[in-house]
Order: C-alpha cells, then sequence, then structure tokens
C-alpha cells in the first residue's frame, strides 16, 4: 500500500471466493452457494475470478455445525502445519485444503477477499463481521454496503480483540469478511434472511467490481460494535447452566444494556441483573451453537472507525 496526498492506493482485488457451509446447518449460505455453483451469472463481475464454494461438504449433507470440530476455529497455525496423517479430524483435513486451494493465509499467494455466510439464531438483522480496524479496503466496502442497504440497517461486528480472536475460515484471505444474517433456526430457510444475504453480497461485489475500474472512494467512517467480552451462563458446580436468558434481554441483539439491568433469569424465578460499569451492547444472545462454548451473549463497545480515501494502485 502506499498514500500520496491522503489517498491510499491499493492493490487490485481480482480474486473472490464466497464460502456456504462452514456450518452445515446454516442455509443461507449454503443454498446460495449451490446455486451460485450452478448458475454463476448473478454474481459474476468484470475482470473478477469469483468462486462459490461449499467449505464443509460433509456436515452440510447430514445438516450439522460440523463433524469432529468447528471448522470456524480450525484455521490455526498448528492445524495448518499439521502433517497430513490418518486419523487427522475432518476439520482439520479440510481447513488444510482450504488453505491450499485460496491461501496459504498470510502469504501474498492468498485470495483477495473471501466472503464467508453464515445464519444465527440470534435477532442480529444483517451483520458484517471485520477482523481488523485498520484494513482500509474492508471499512472503505462496509460503508458502502450499509449506504446501499439504507434505509435497512446492517450492523458491523469488529472481531479484534487480543484474547477474544479465534481462527476463522475466511482468515486465509488478504481481507476477511464474514456474514451473519438472522434470526433463523438450524436447517431452516427464511425467504427475508435469504434475500438479504444475497443483496449484500451483490453490494459488496458491486463495490469490488467498482474499485478494480478506478472509481476513488473518498474518506469516510465506519460505527463498530468492537468485542469486548463473552459471557457465560450461570452454572450449577457440576457445570449445568442454573439460568435462561432474561426475557427483557431476549431478542435485543445492539440494545444498549446498562448496570442494573436484567440479564438472566433462573429457573426458580429470580432475575440476575448485570453487573458492568459501563454501558454494552449486546449480540448473539442466547445463540443456540454457543450453548457447546458457554456462551450467553457476547458484550460490544460502539466505536467510529475513520478510513482514507483509496483508490487502485496503478502499475
Amino acid at each position: 500500500m502506499s498514500s500520496r496526498t491522503n489517498v491510499s492506493c491499493l492493490h487490485e482485488a481480482k480474486r473472490v471466493a464466497i464460502f456456504g457451509g462452514t456450518h452445515g446447518n446454516e442455509m443461507s449460505g449454503i443454498t446460495l452457494v449451490n446455486m451460485w455453483i450452478q448458475n454463476s451469472a448473478e454474481i459474476e463481475r468484470n475482470g473478477l475470478l469469483i468462486k462459490p464454494f461449499i467449505s464443509n461438504p460433509r456436515a452440510v449433507e447430514k445438516c450439522s455445525r460440523y463433524i469432529d470440530t468447528d471448522l470456524n476455529r480450525a484455521f490455526t497455525p498448528e492445524n495448518l502445519s499439521a502433517p497430513d496423517v490418518e486419523g487427522l479430524l475432518y476439520e482439520v483435513q479440510r481447513a488444510k485444503e482450504i488453505n491450499r486451494m485460496f491461501g496459504p493465509k498470510g502469504s501474498s499467494d492468498a485470495y483477495d477477499v473471501i466472503f464467508d455466510l453464515h445464519n444465527t439464531t440470534s435477532n442480529m438483522g444483517s451483520t458484517l463481521i471485520l477482523e481488523s480496524s485498520t484494513d482500509l479496503f474492508n471499512l472503505q466496502m462496509v460503508h458502502y454496503i450499509k449506504k446501499a442497504m439504507a434505509p435497512h440497517t446492517c450492523s458491523v461486528l469488529l472481531n479484534e480483540h487480543p484474547q477474544l480472536k479465534y481462527s476463522t475460515t475466511r482468515s486465509v484471505a488478504k481481507h476477511p469478511v464474514g456474514l451473519e444474517v438472522g434470526p433463523q433456526p438450524q436447517g431452516v430457510l427464511r425467504s427475508n434472511v435469504f434475500e438479504s444475504m444475497r443483496t449484500i453480497l451483490k453490494h459488496a461485489l458491486d463495490f469490488i467490481e467498482l474499485f478494480n475500474s478506478g472509481v476513488e472512494f473518498p474518506p469516510c467512517t465506519v460505527d463498530v460494535f468492537r468485542v469486548q467480552e463473552r459471557m457465560d451462563y450461570p452454572r450449577d458446580t457440576n457445570g449445568n447452566i442454573t439460568a435462561m436468558v432474561h426475557p427483557h434481554l431476549q431478542d435485543c441483539d445492539w440494545e444498549p444494556l446498562n448496570r442494573g439491568d436484567p440479564v438472566f433469569l433462573t429457573f426458580d424465578g429470580r432475575t440476575i441483573l448485570y453487573e458492568g460499569a459501563n454501558t454494552v451492547y449486546p449480540t448473539f444472545i442466547n445463540e443456540a451453537a454457543y450453548y457447546e462454548k458457554q456462551q450467553a451473549f457476547t458484550t460490544t463497545c460502539r466505536e467510529i472507525l475513520a478510513a482514507n480515501a483509496i483508490r487502485k494502485a496503478f502499475k
């Protein structure tokens, strides 16, 4: 990247992948990707190689989140460098294959952009997930998408936290972008969720095509929710949960949660209050897939990120 007169010149994004089925029971991405594998006309853009791809085909076949382990946590250096031996967990094998096809992770040969399509059972609406506050290309892209989606909202979750990062499927790319759309039950298709995901992908690909054509995007700001803490359910000494998400918190993703607000309701009817010192904005509230991860919701804080103007670097 180079910068001249406050305009950052970035490399062209030539190769884009769209992943569905990283979790095999999240149906919107699976259905869209399979549709685009059959007929790619809708996602074709001038000068772009776009590859729709089913990330975890065995899990998709079983309509389960995963076979042996969560593929969206499997892209660690240890897994990607593990020898190809008999008995390797299926998702670790798959991570190595994906890294060979779309990476290697962290290299100049990696795909430019990977969109990883997910559904959530939480009331998050349409949410774009970024992993870096300094990726100007992604910041400008989500700003473009948010403007194009208006008046419908599209939240941006910034998963940039030294203790809470995990090794995602999309992290193979130079510019990784996650997309969560909900609420939608596991193994189910809802037309409104499906169409929201489809529309966001259209705007994202339009942005890349415009950028590659030489369009300069002016400076912008992006309102994001930065991950802070993952909150578990109350548990007994045997590890069993002893309370549910409180009805005043249920379905209130992205709404402010203040000290003293209800967060849990015990099975005997006692309310547990939020004890944090600062106002936070919870999300992934009561996500079905996160019971096994001992997570009731994630707290975030709101930030405004500034991004320089960008344009394609000409050789």
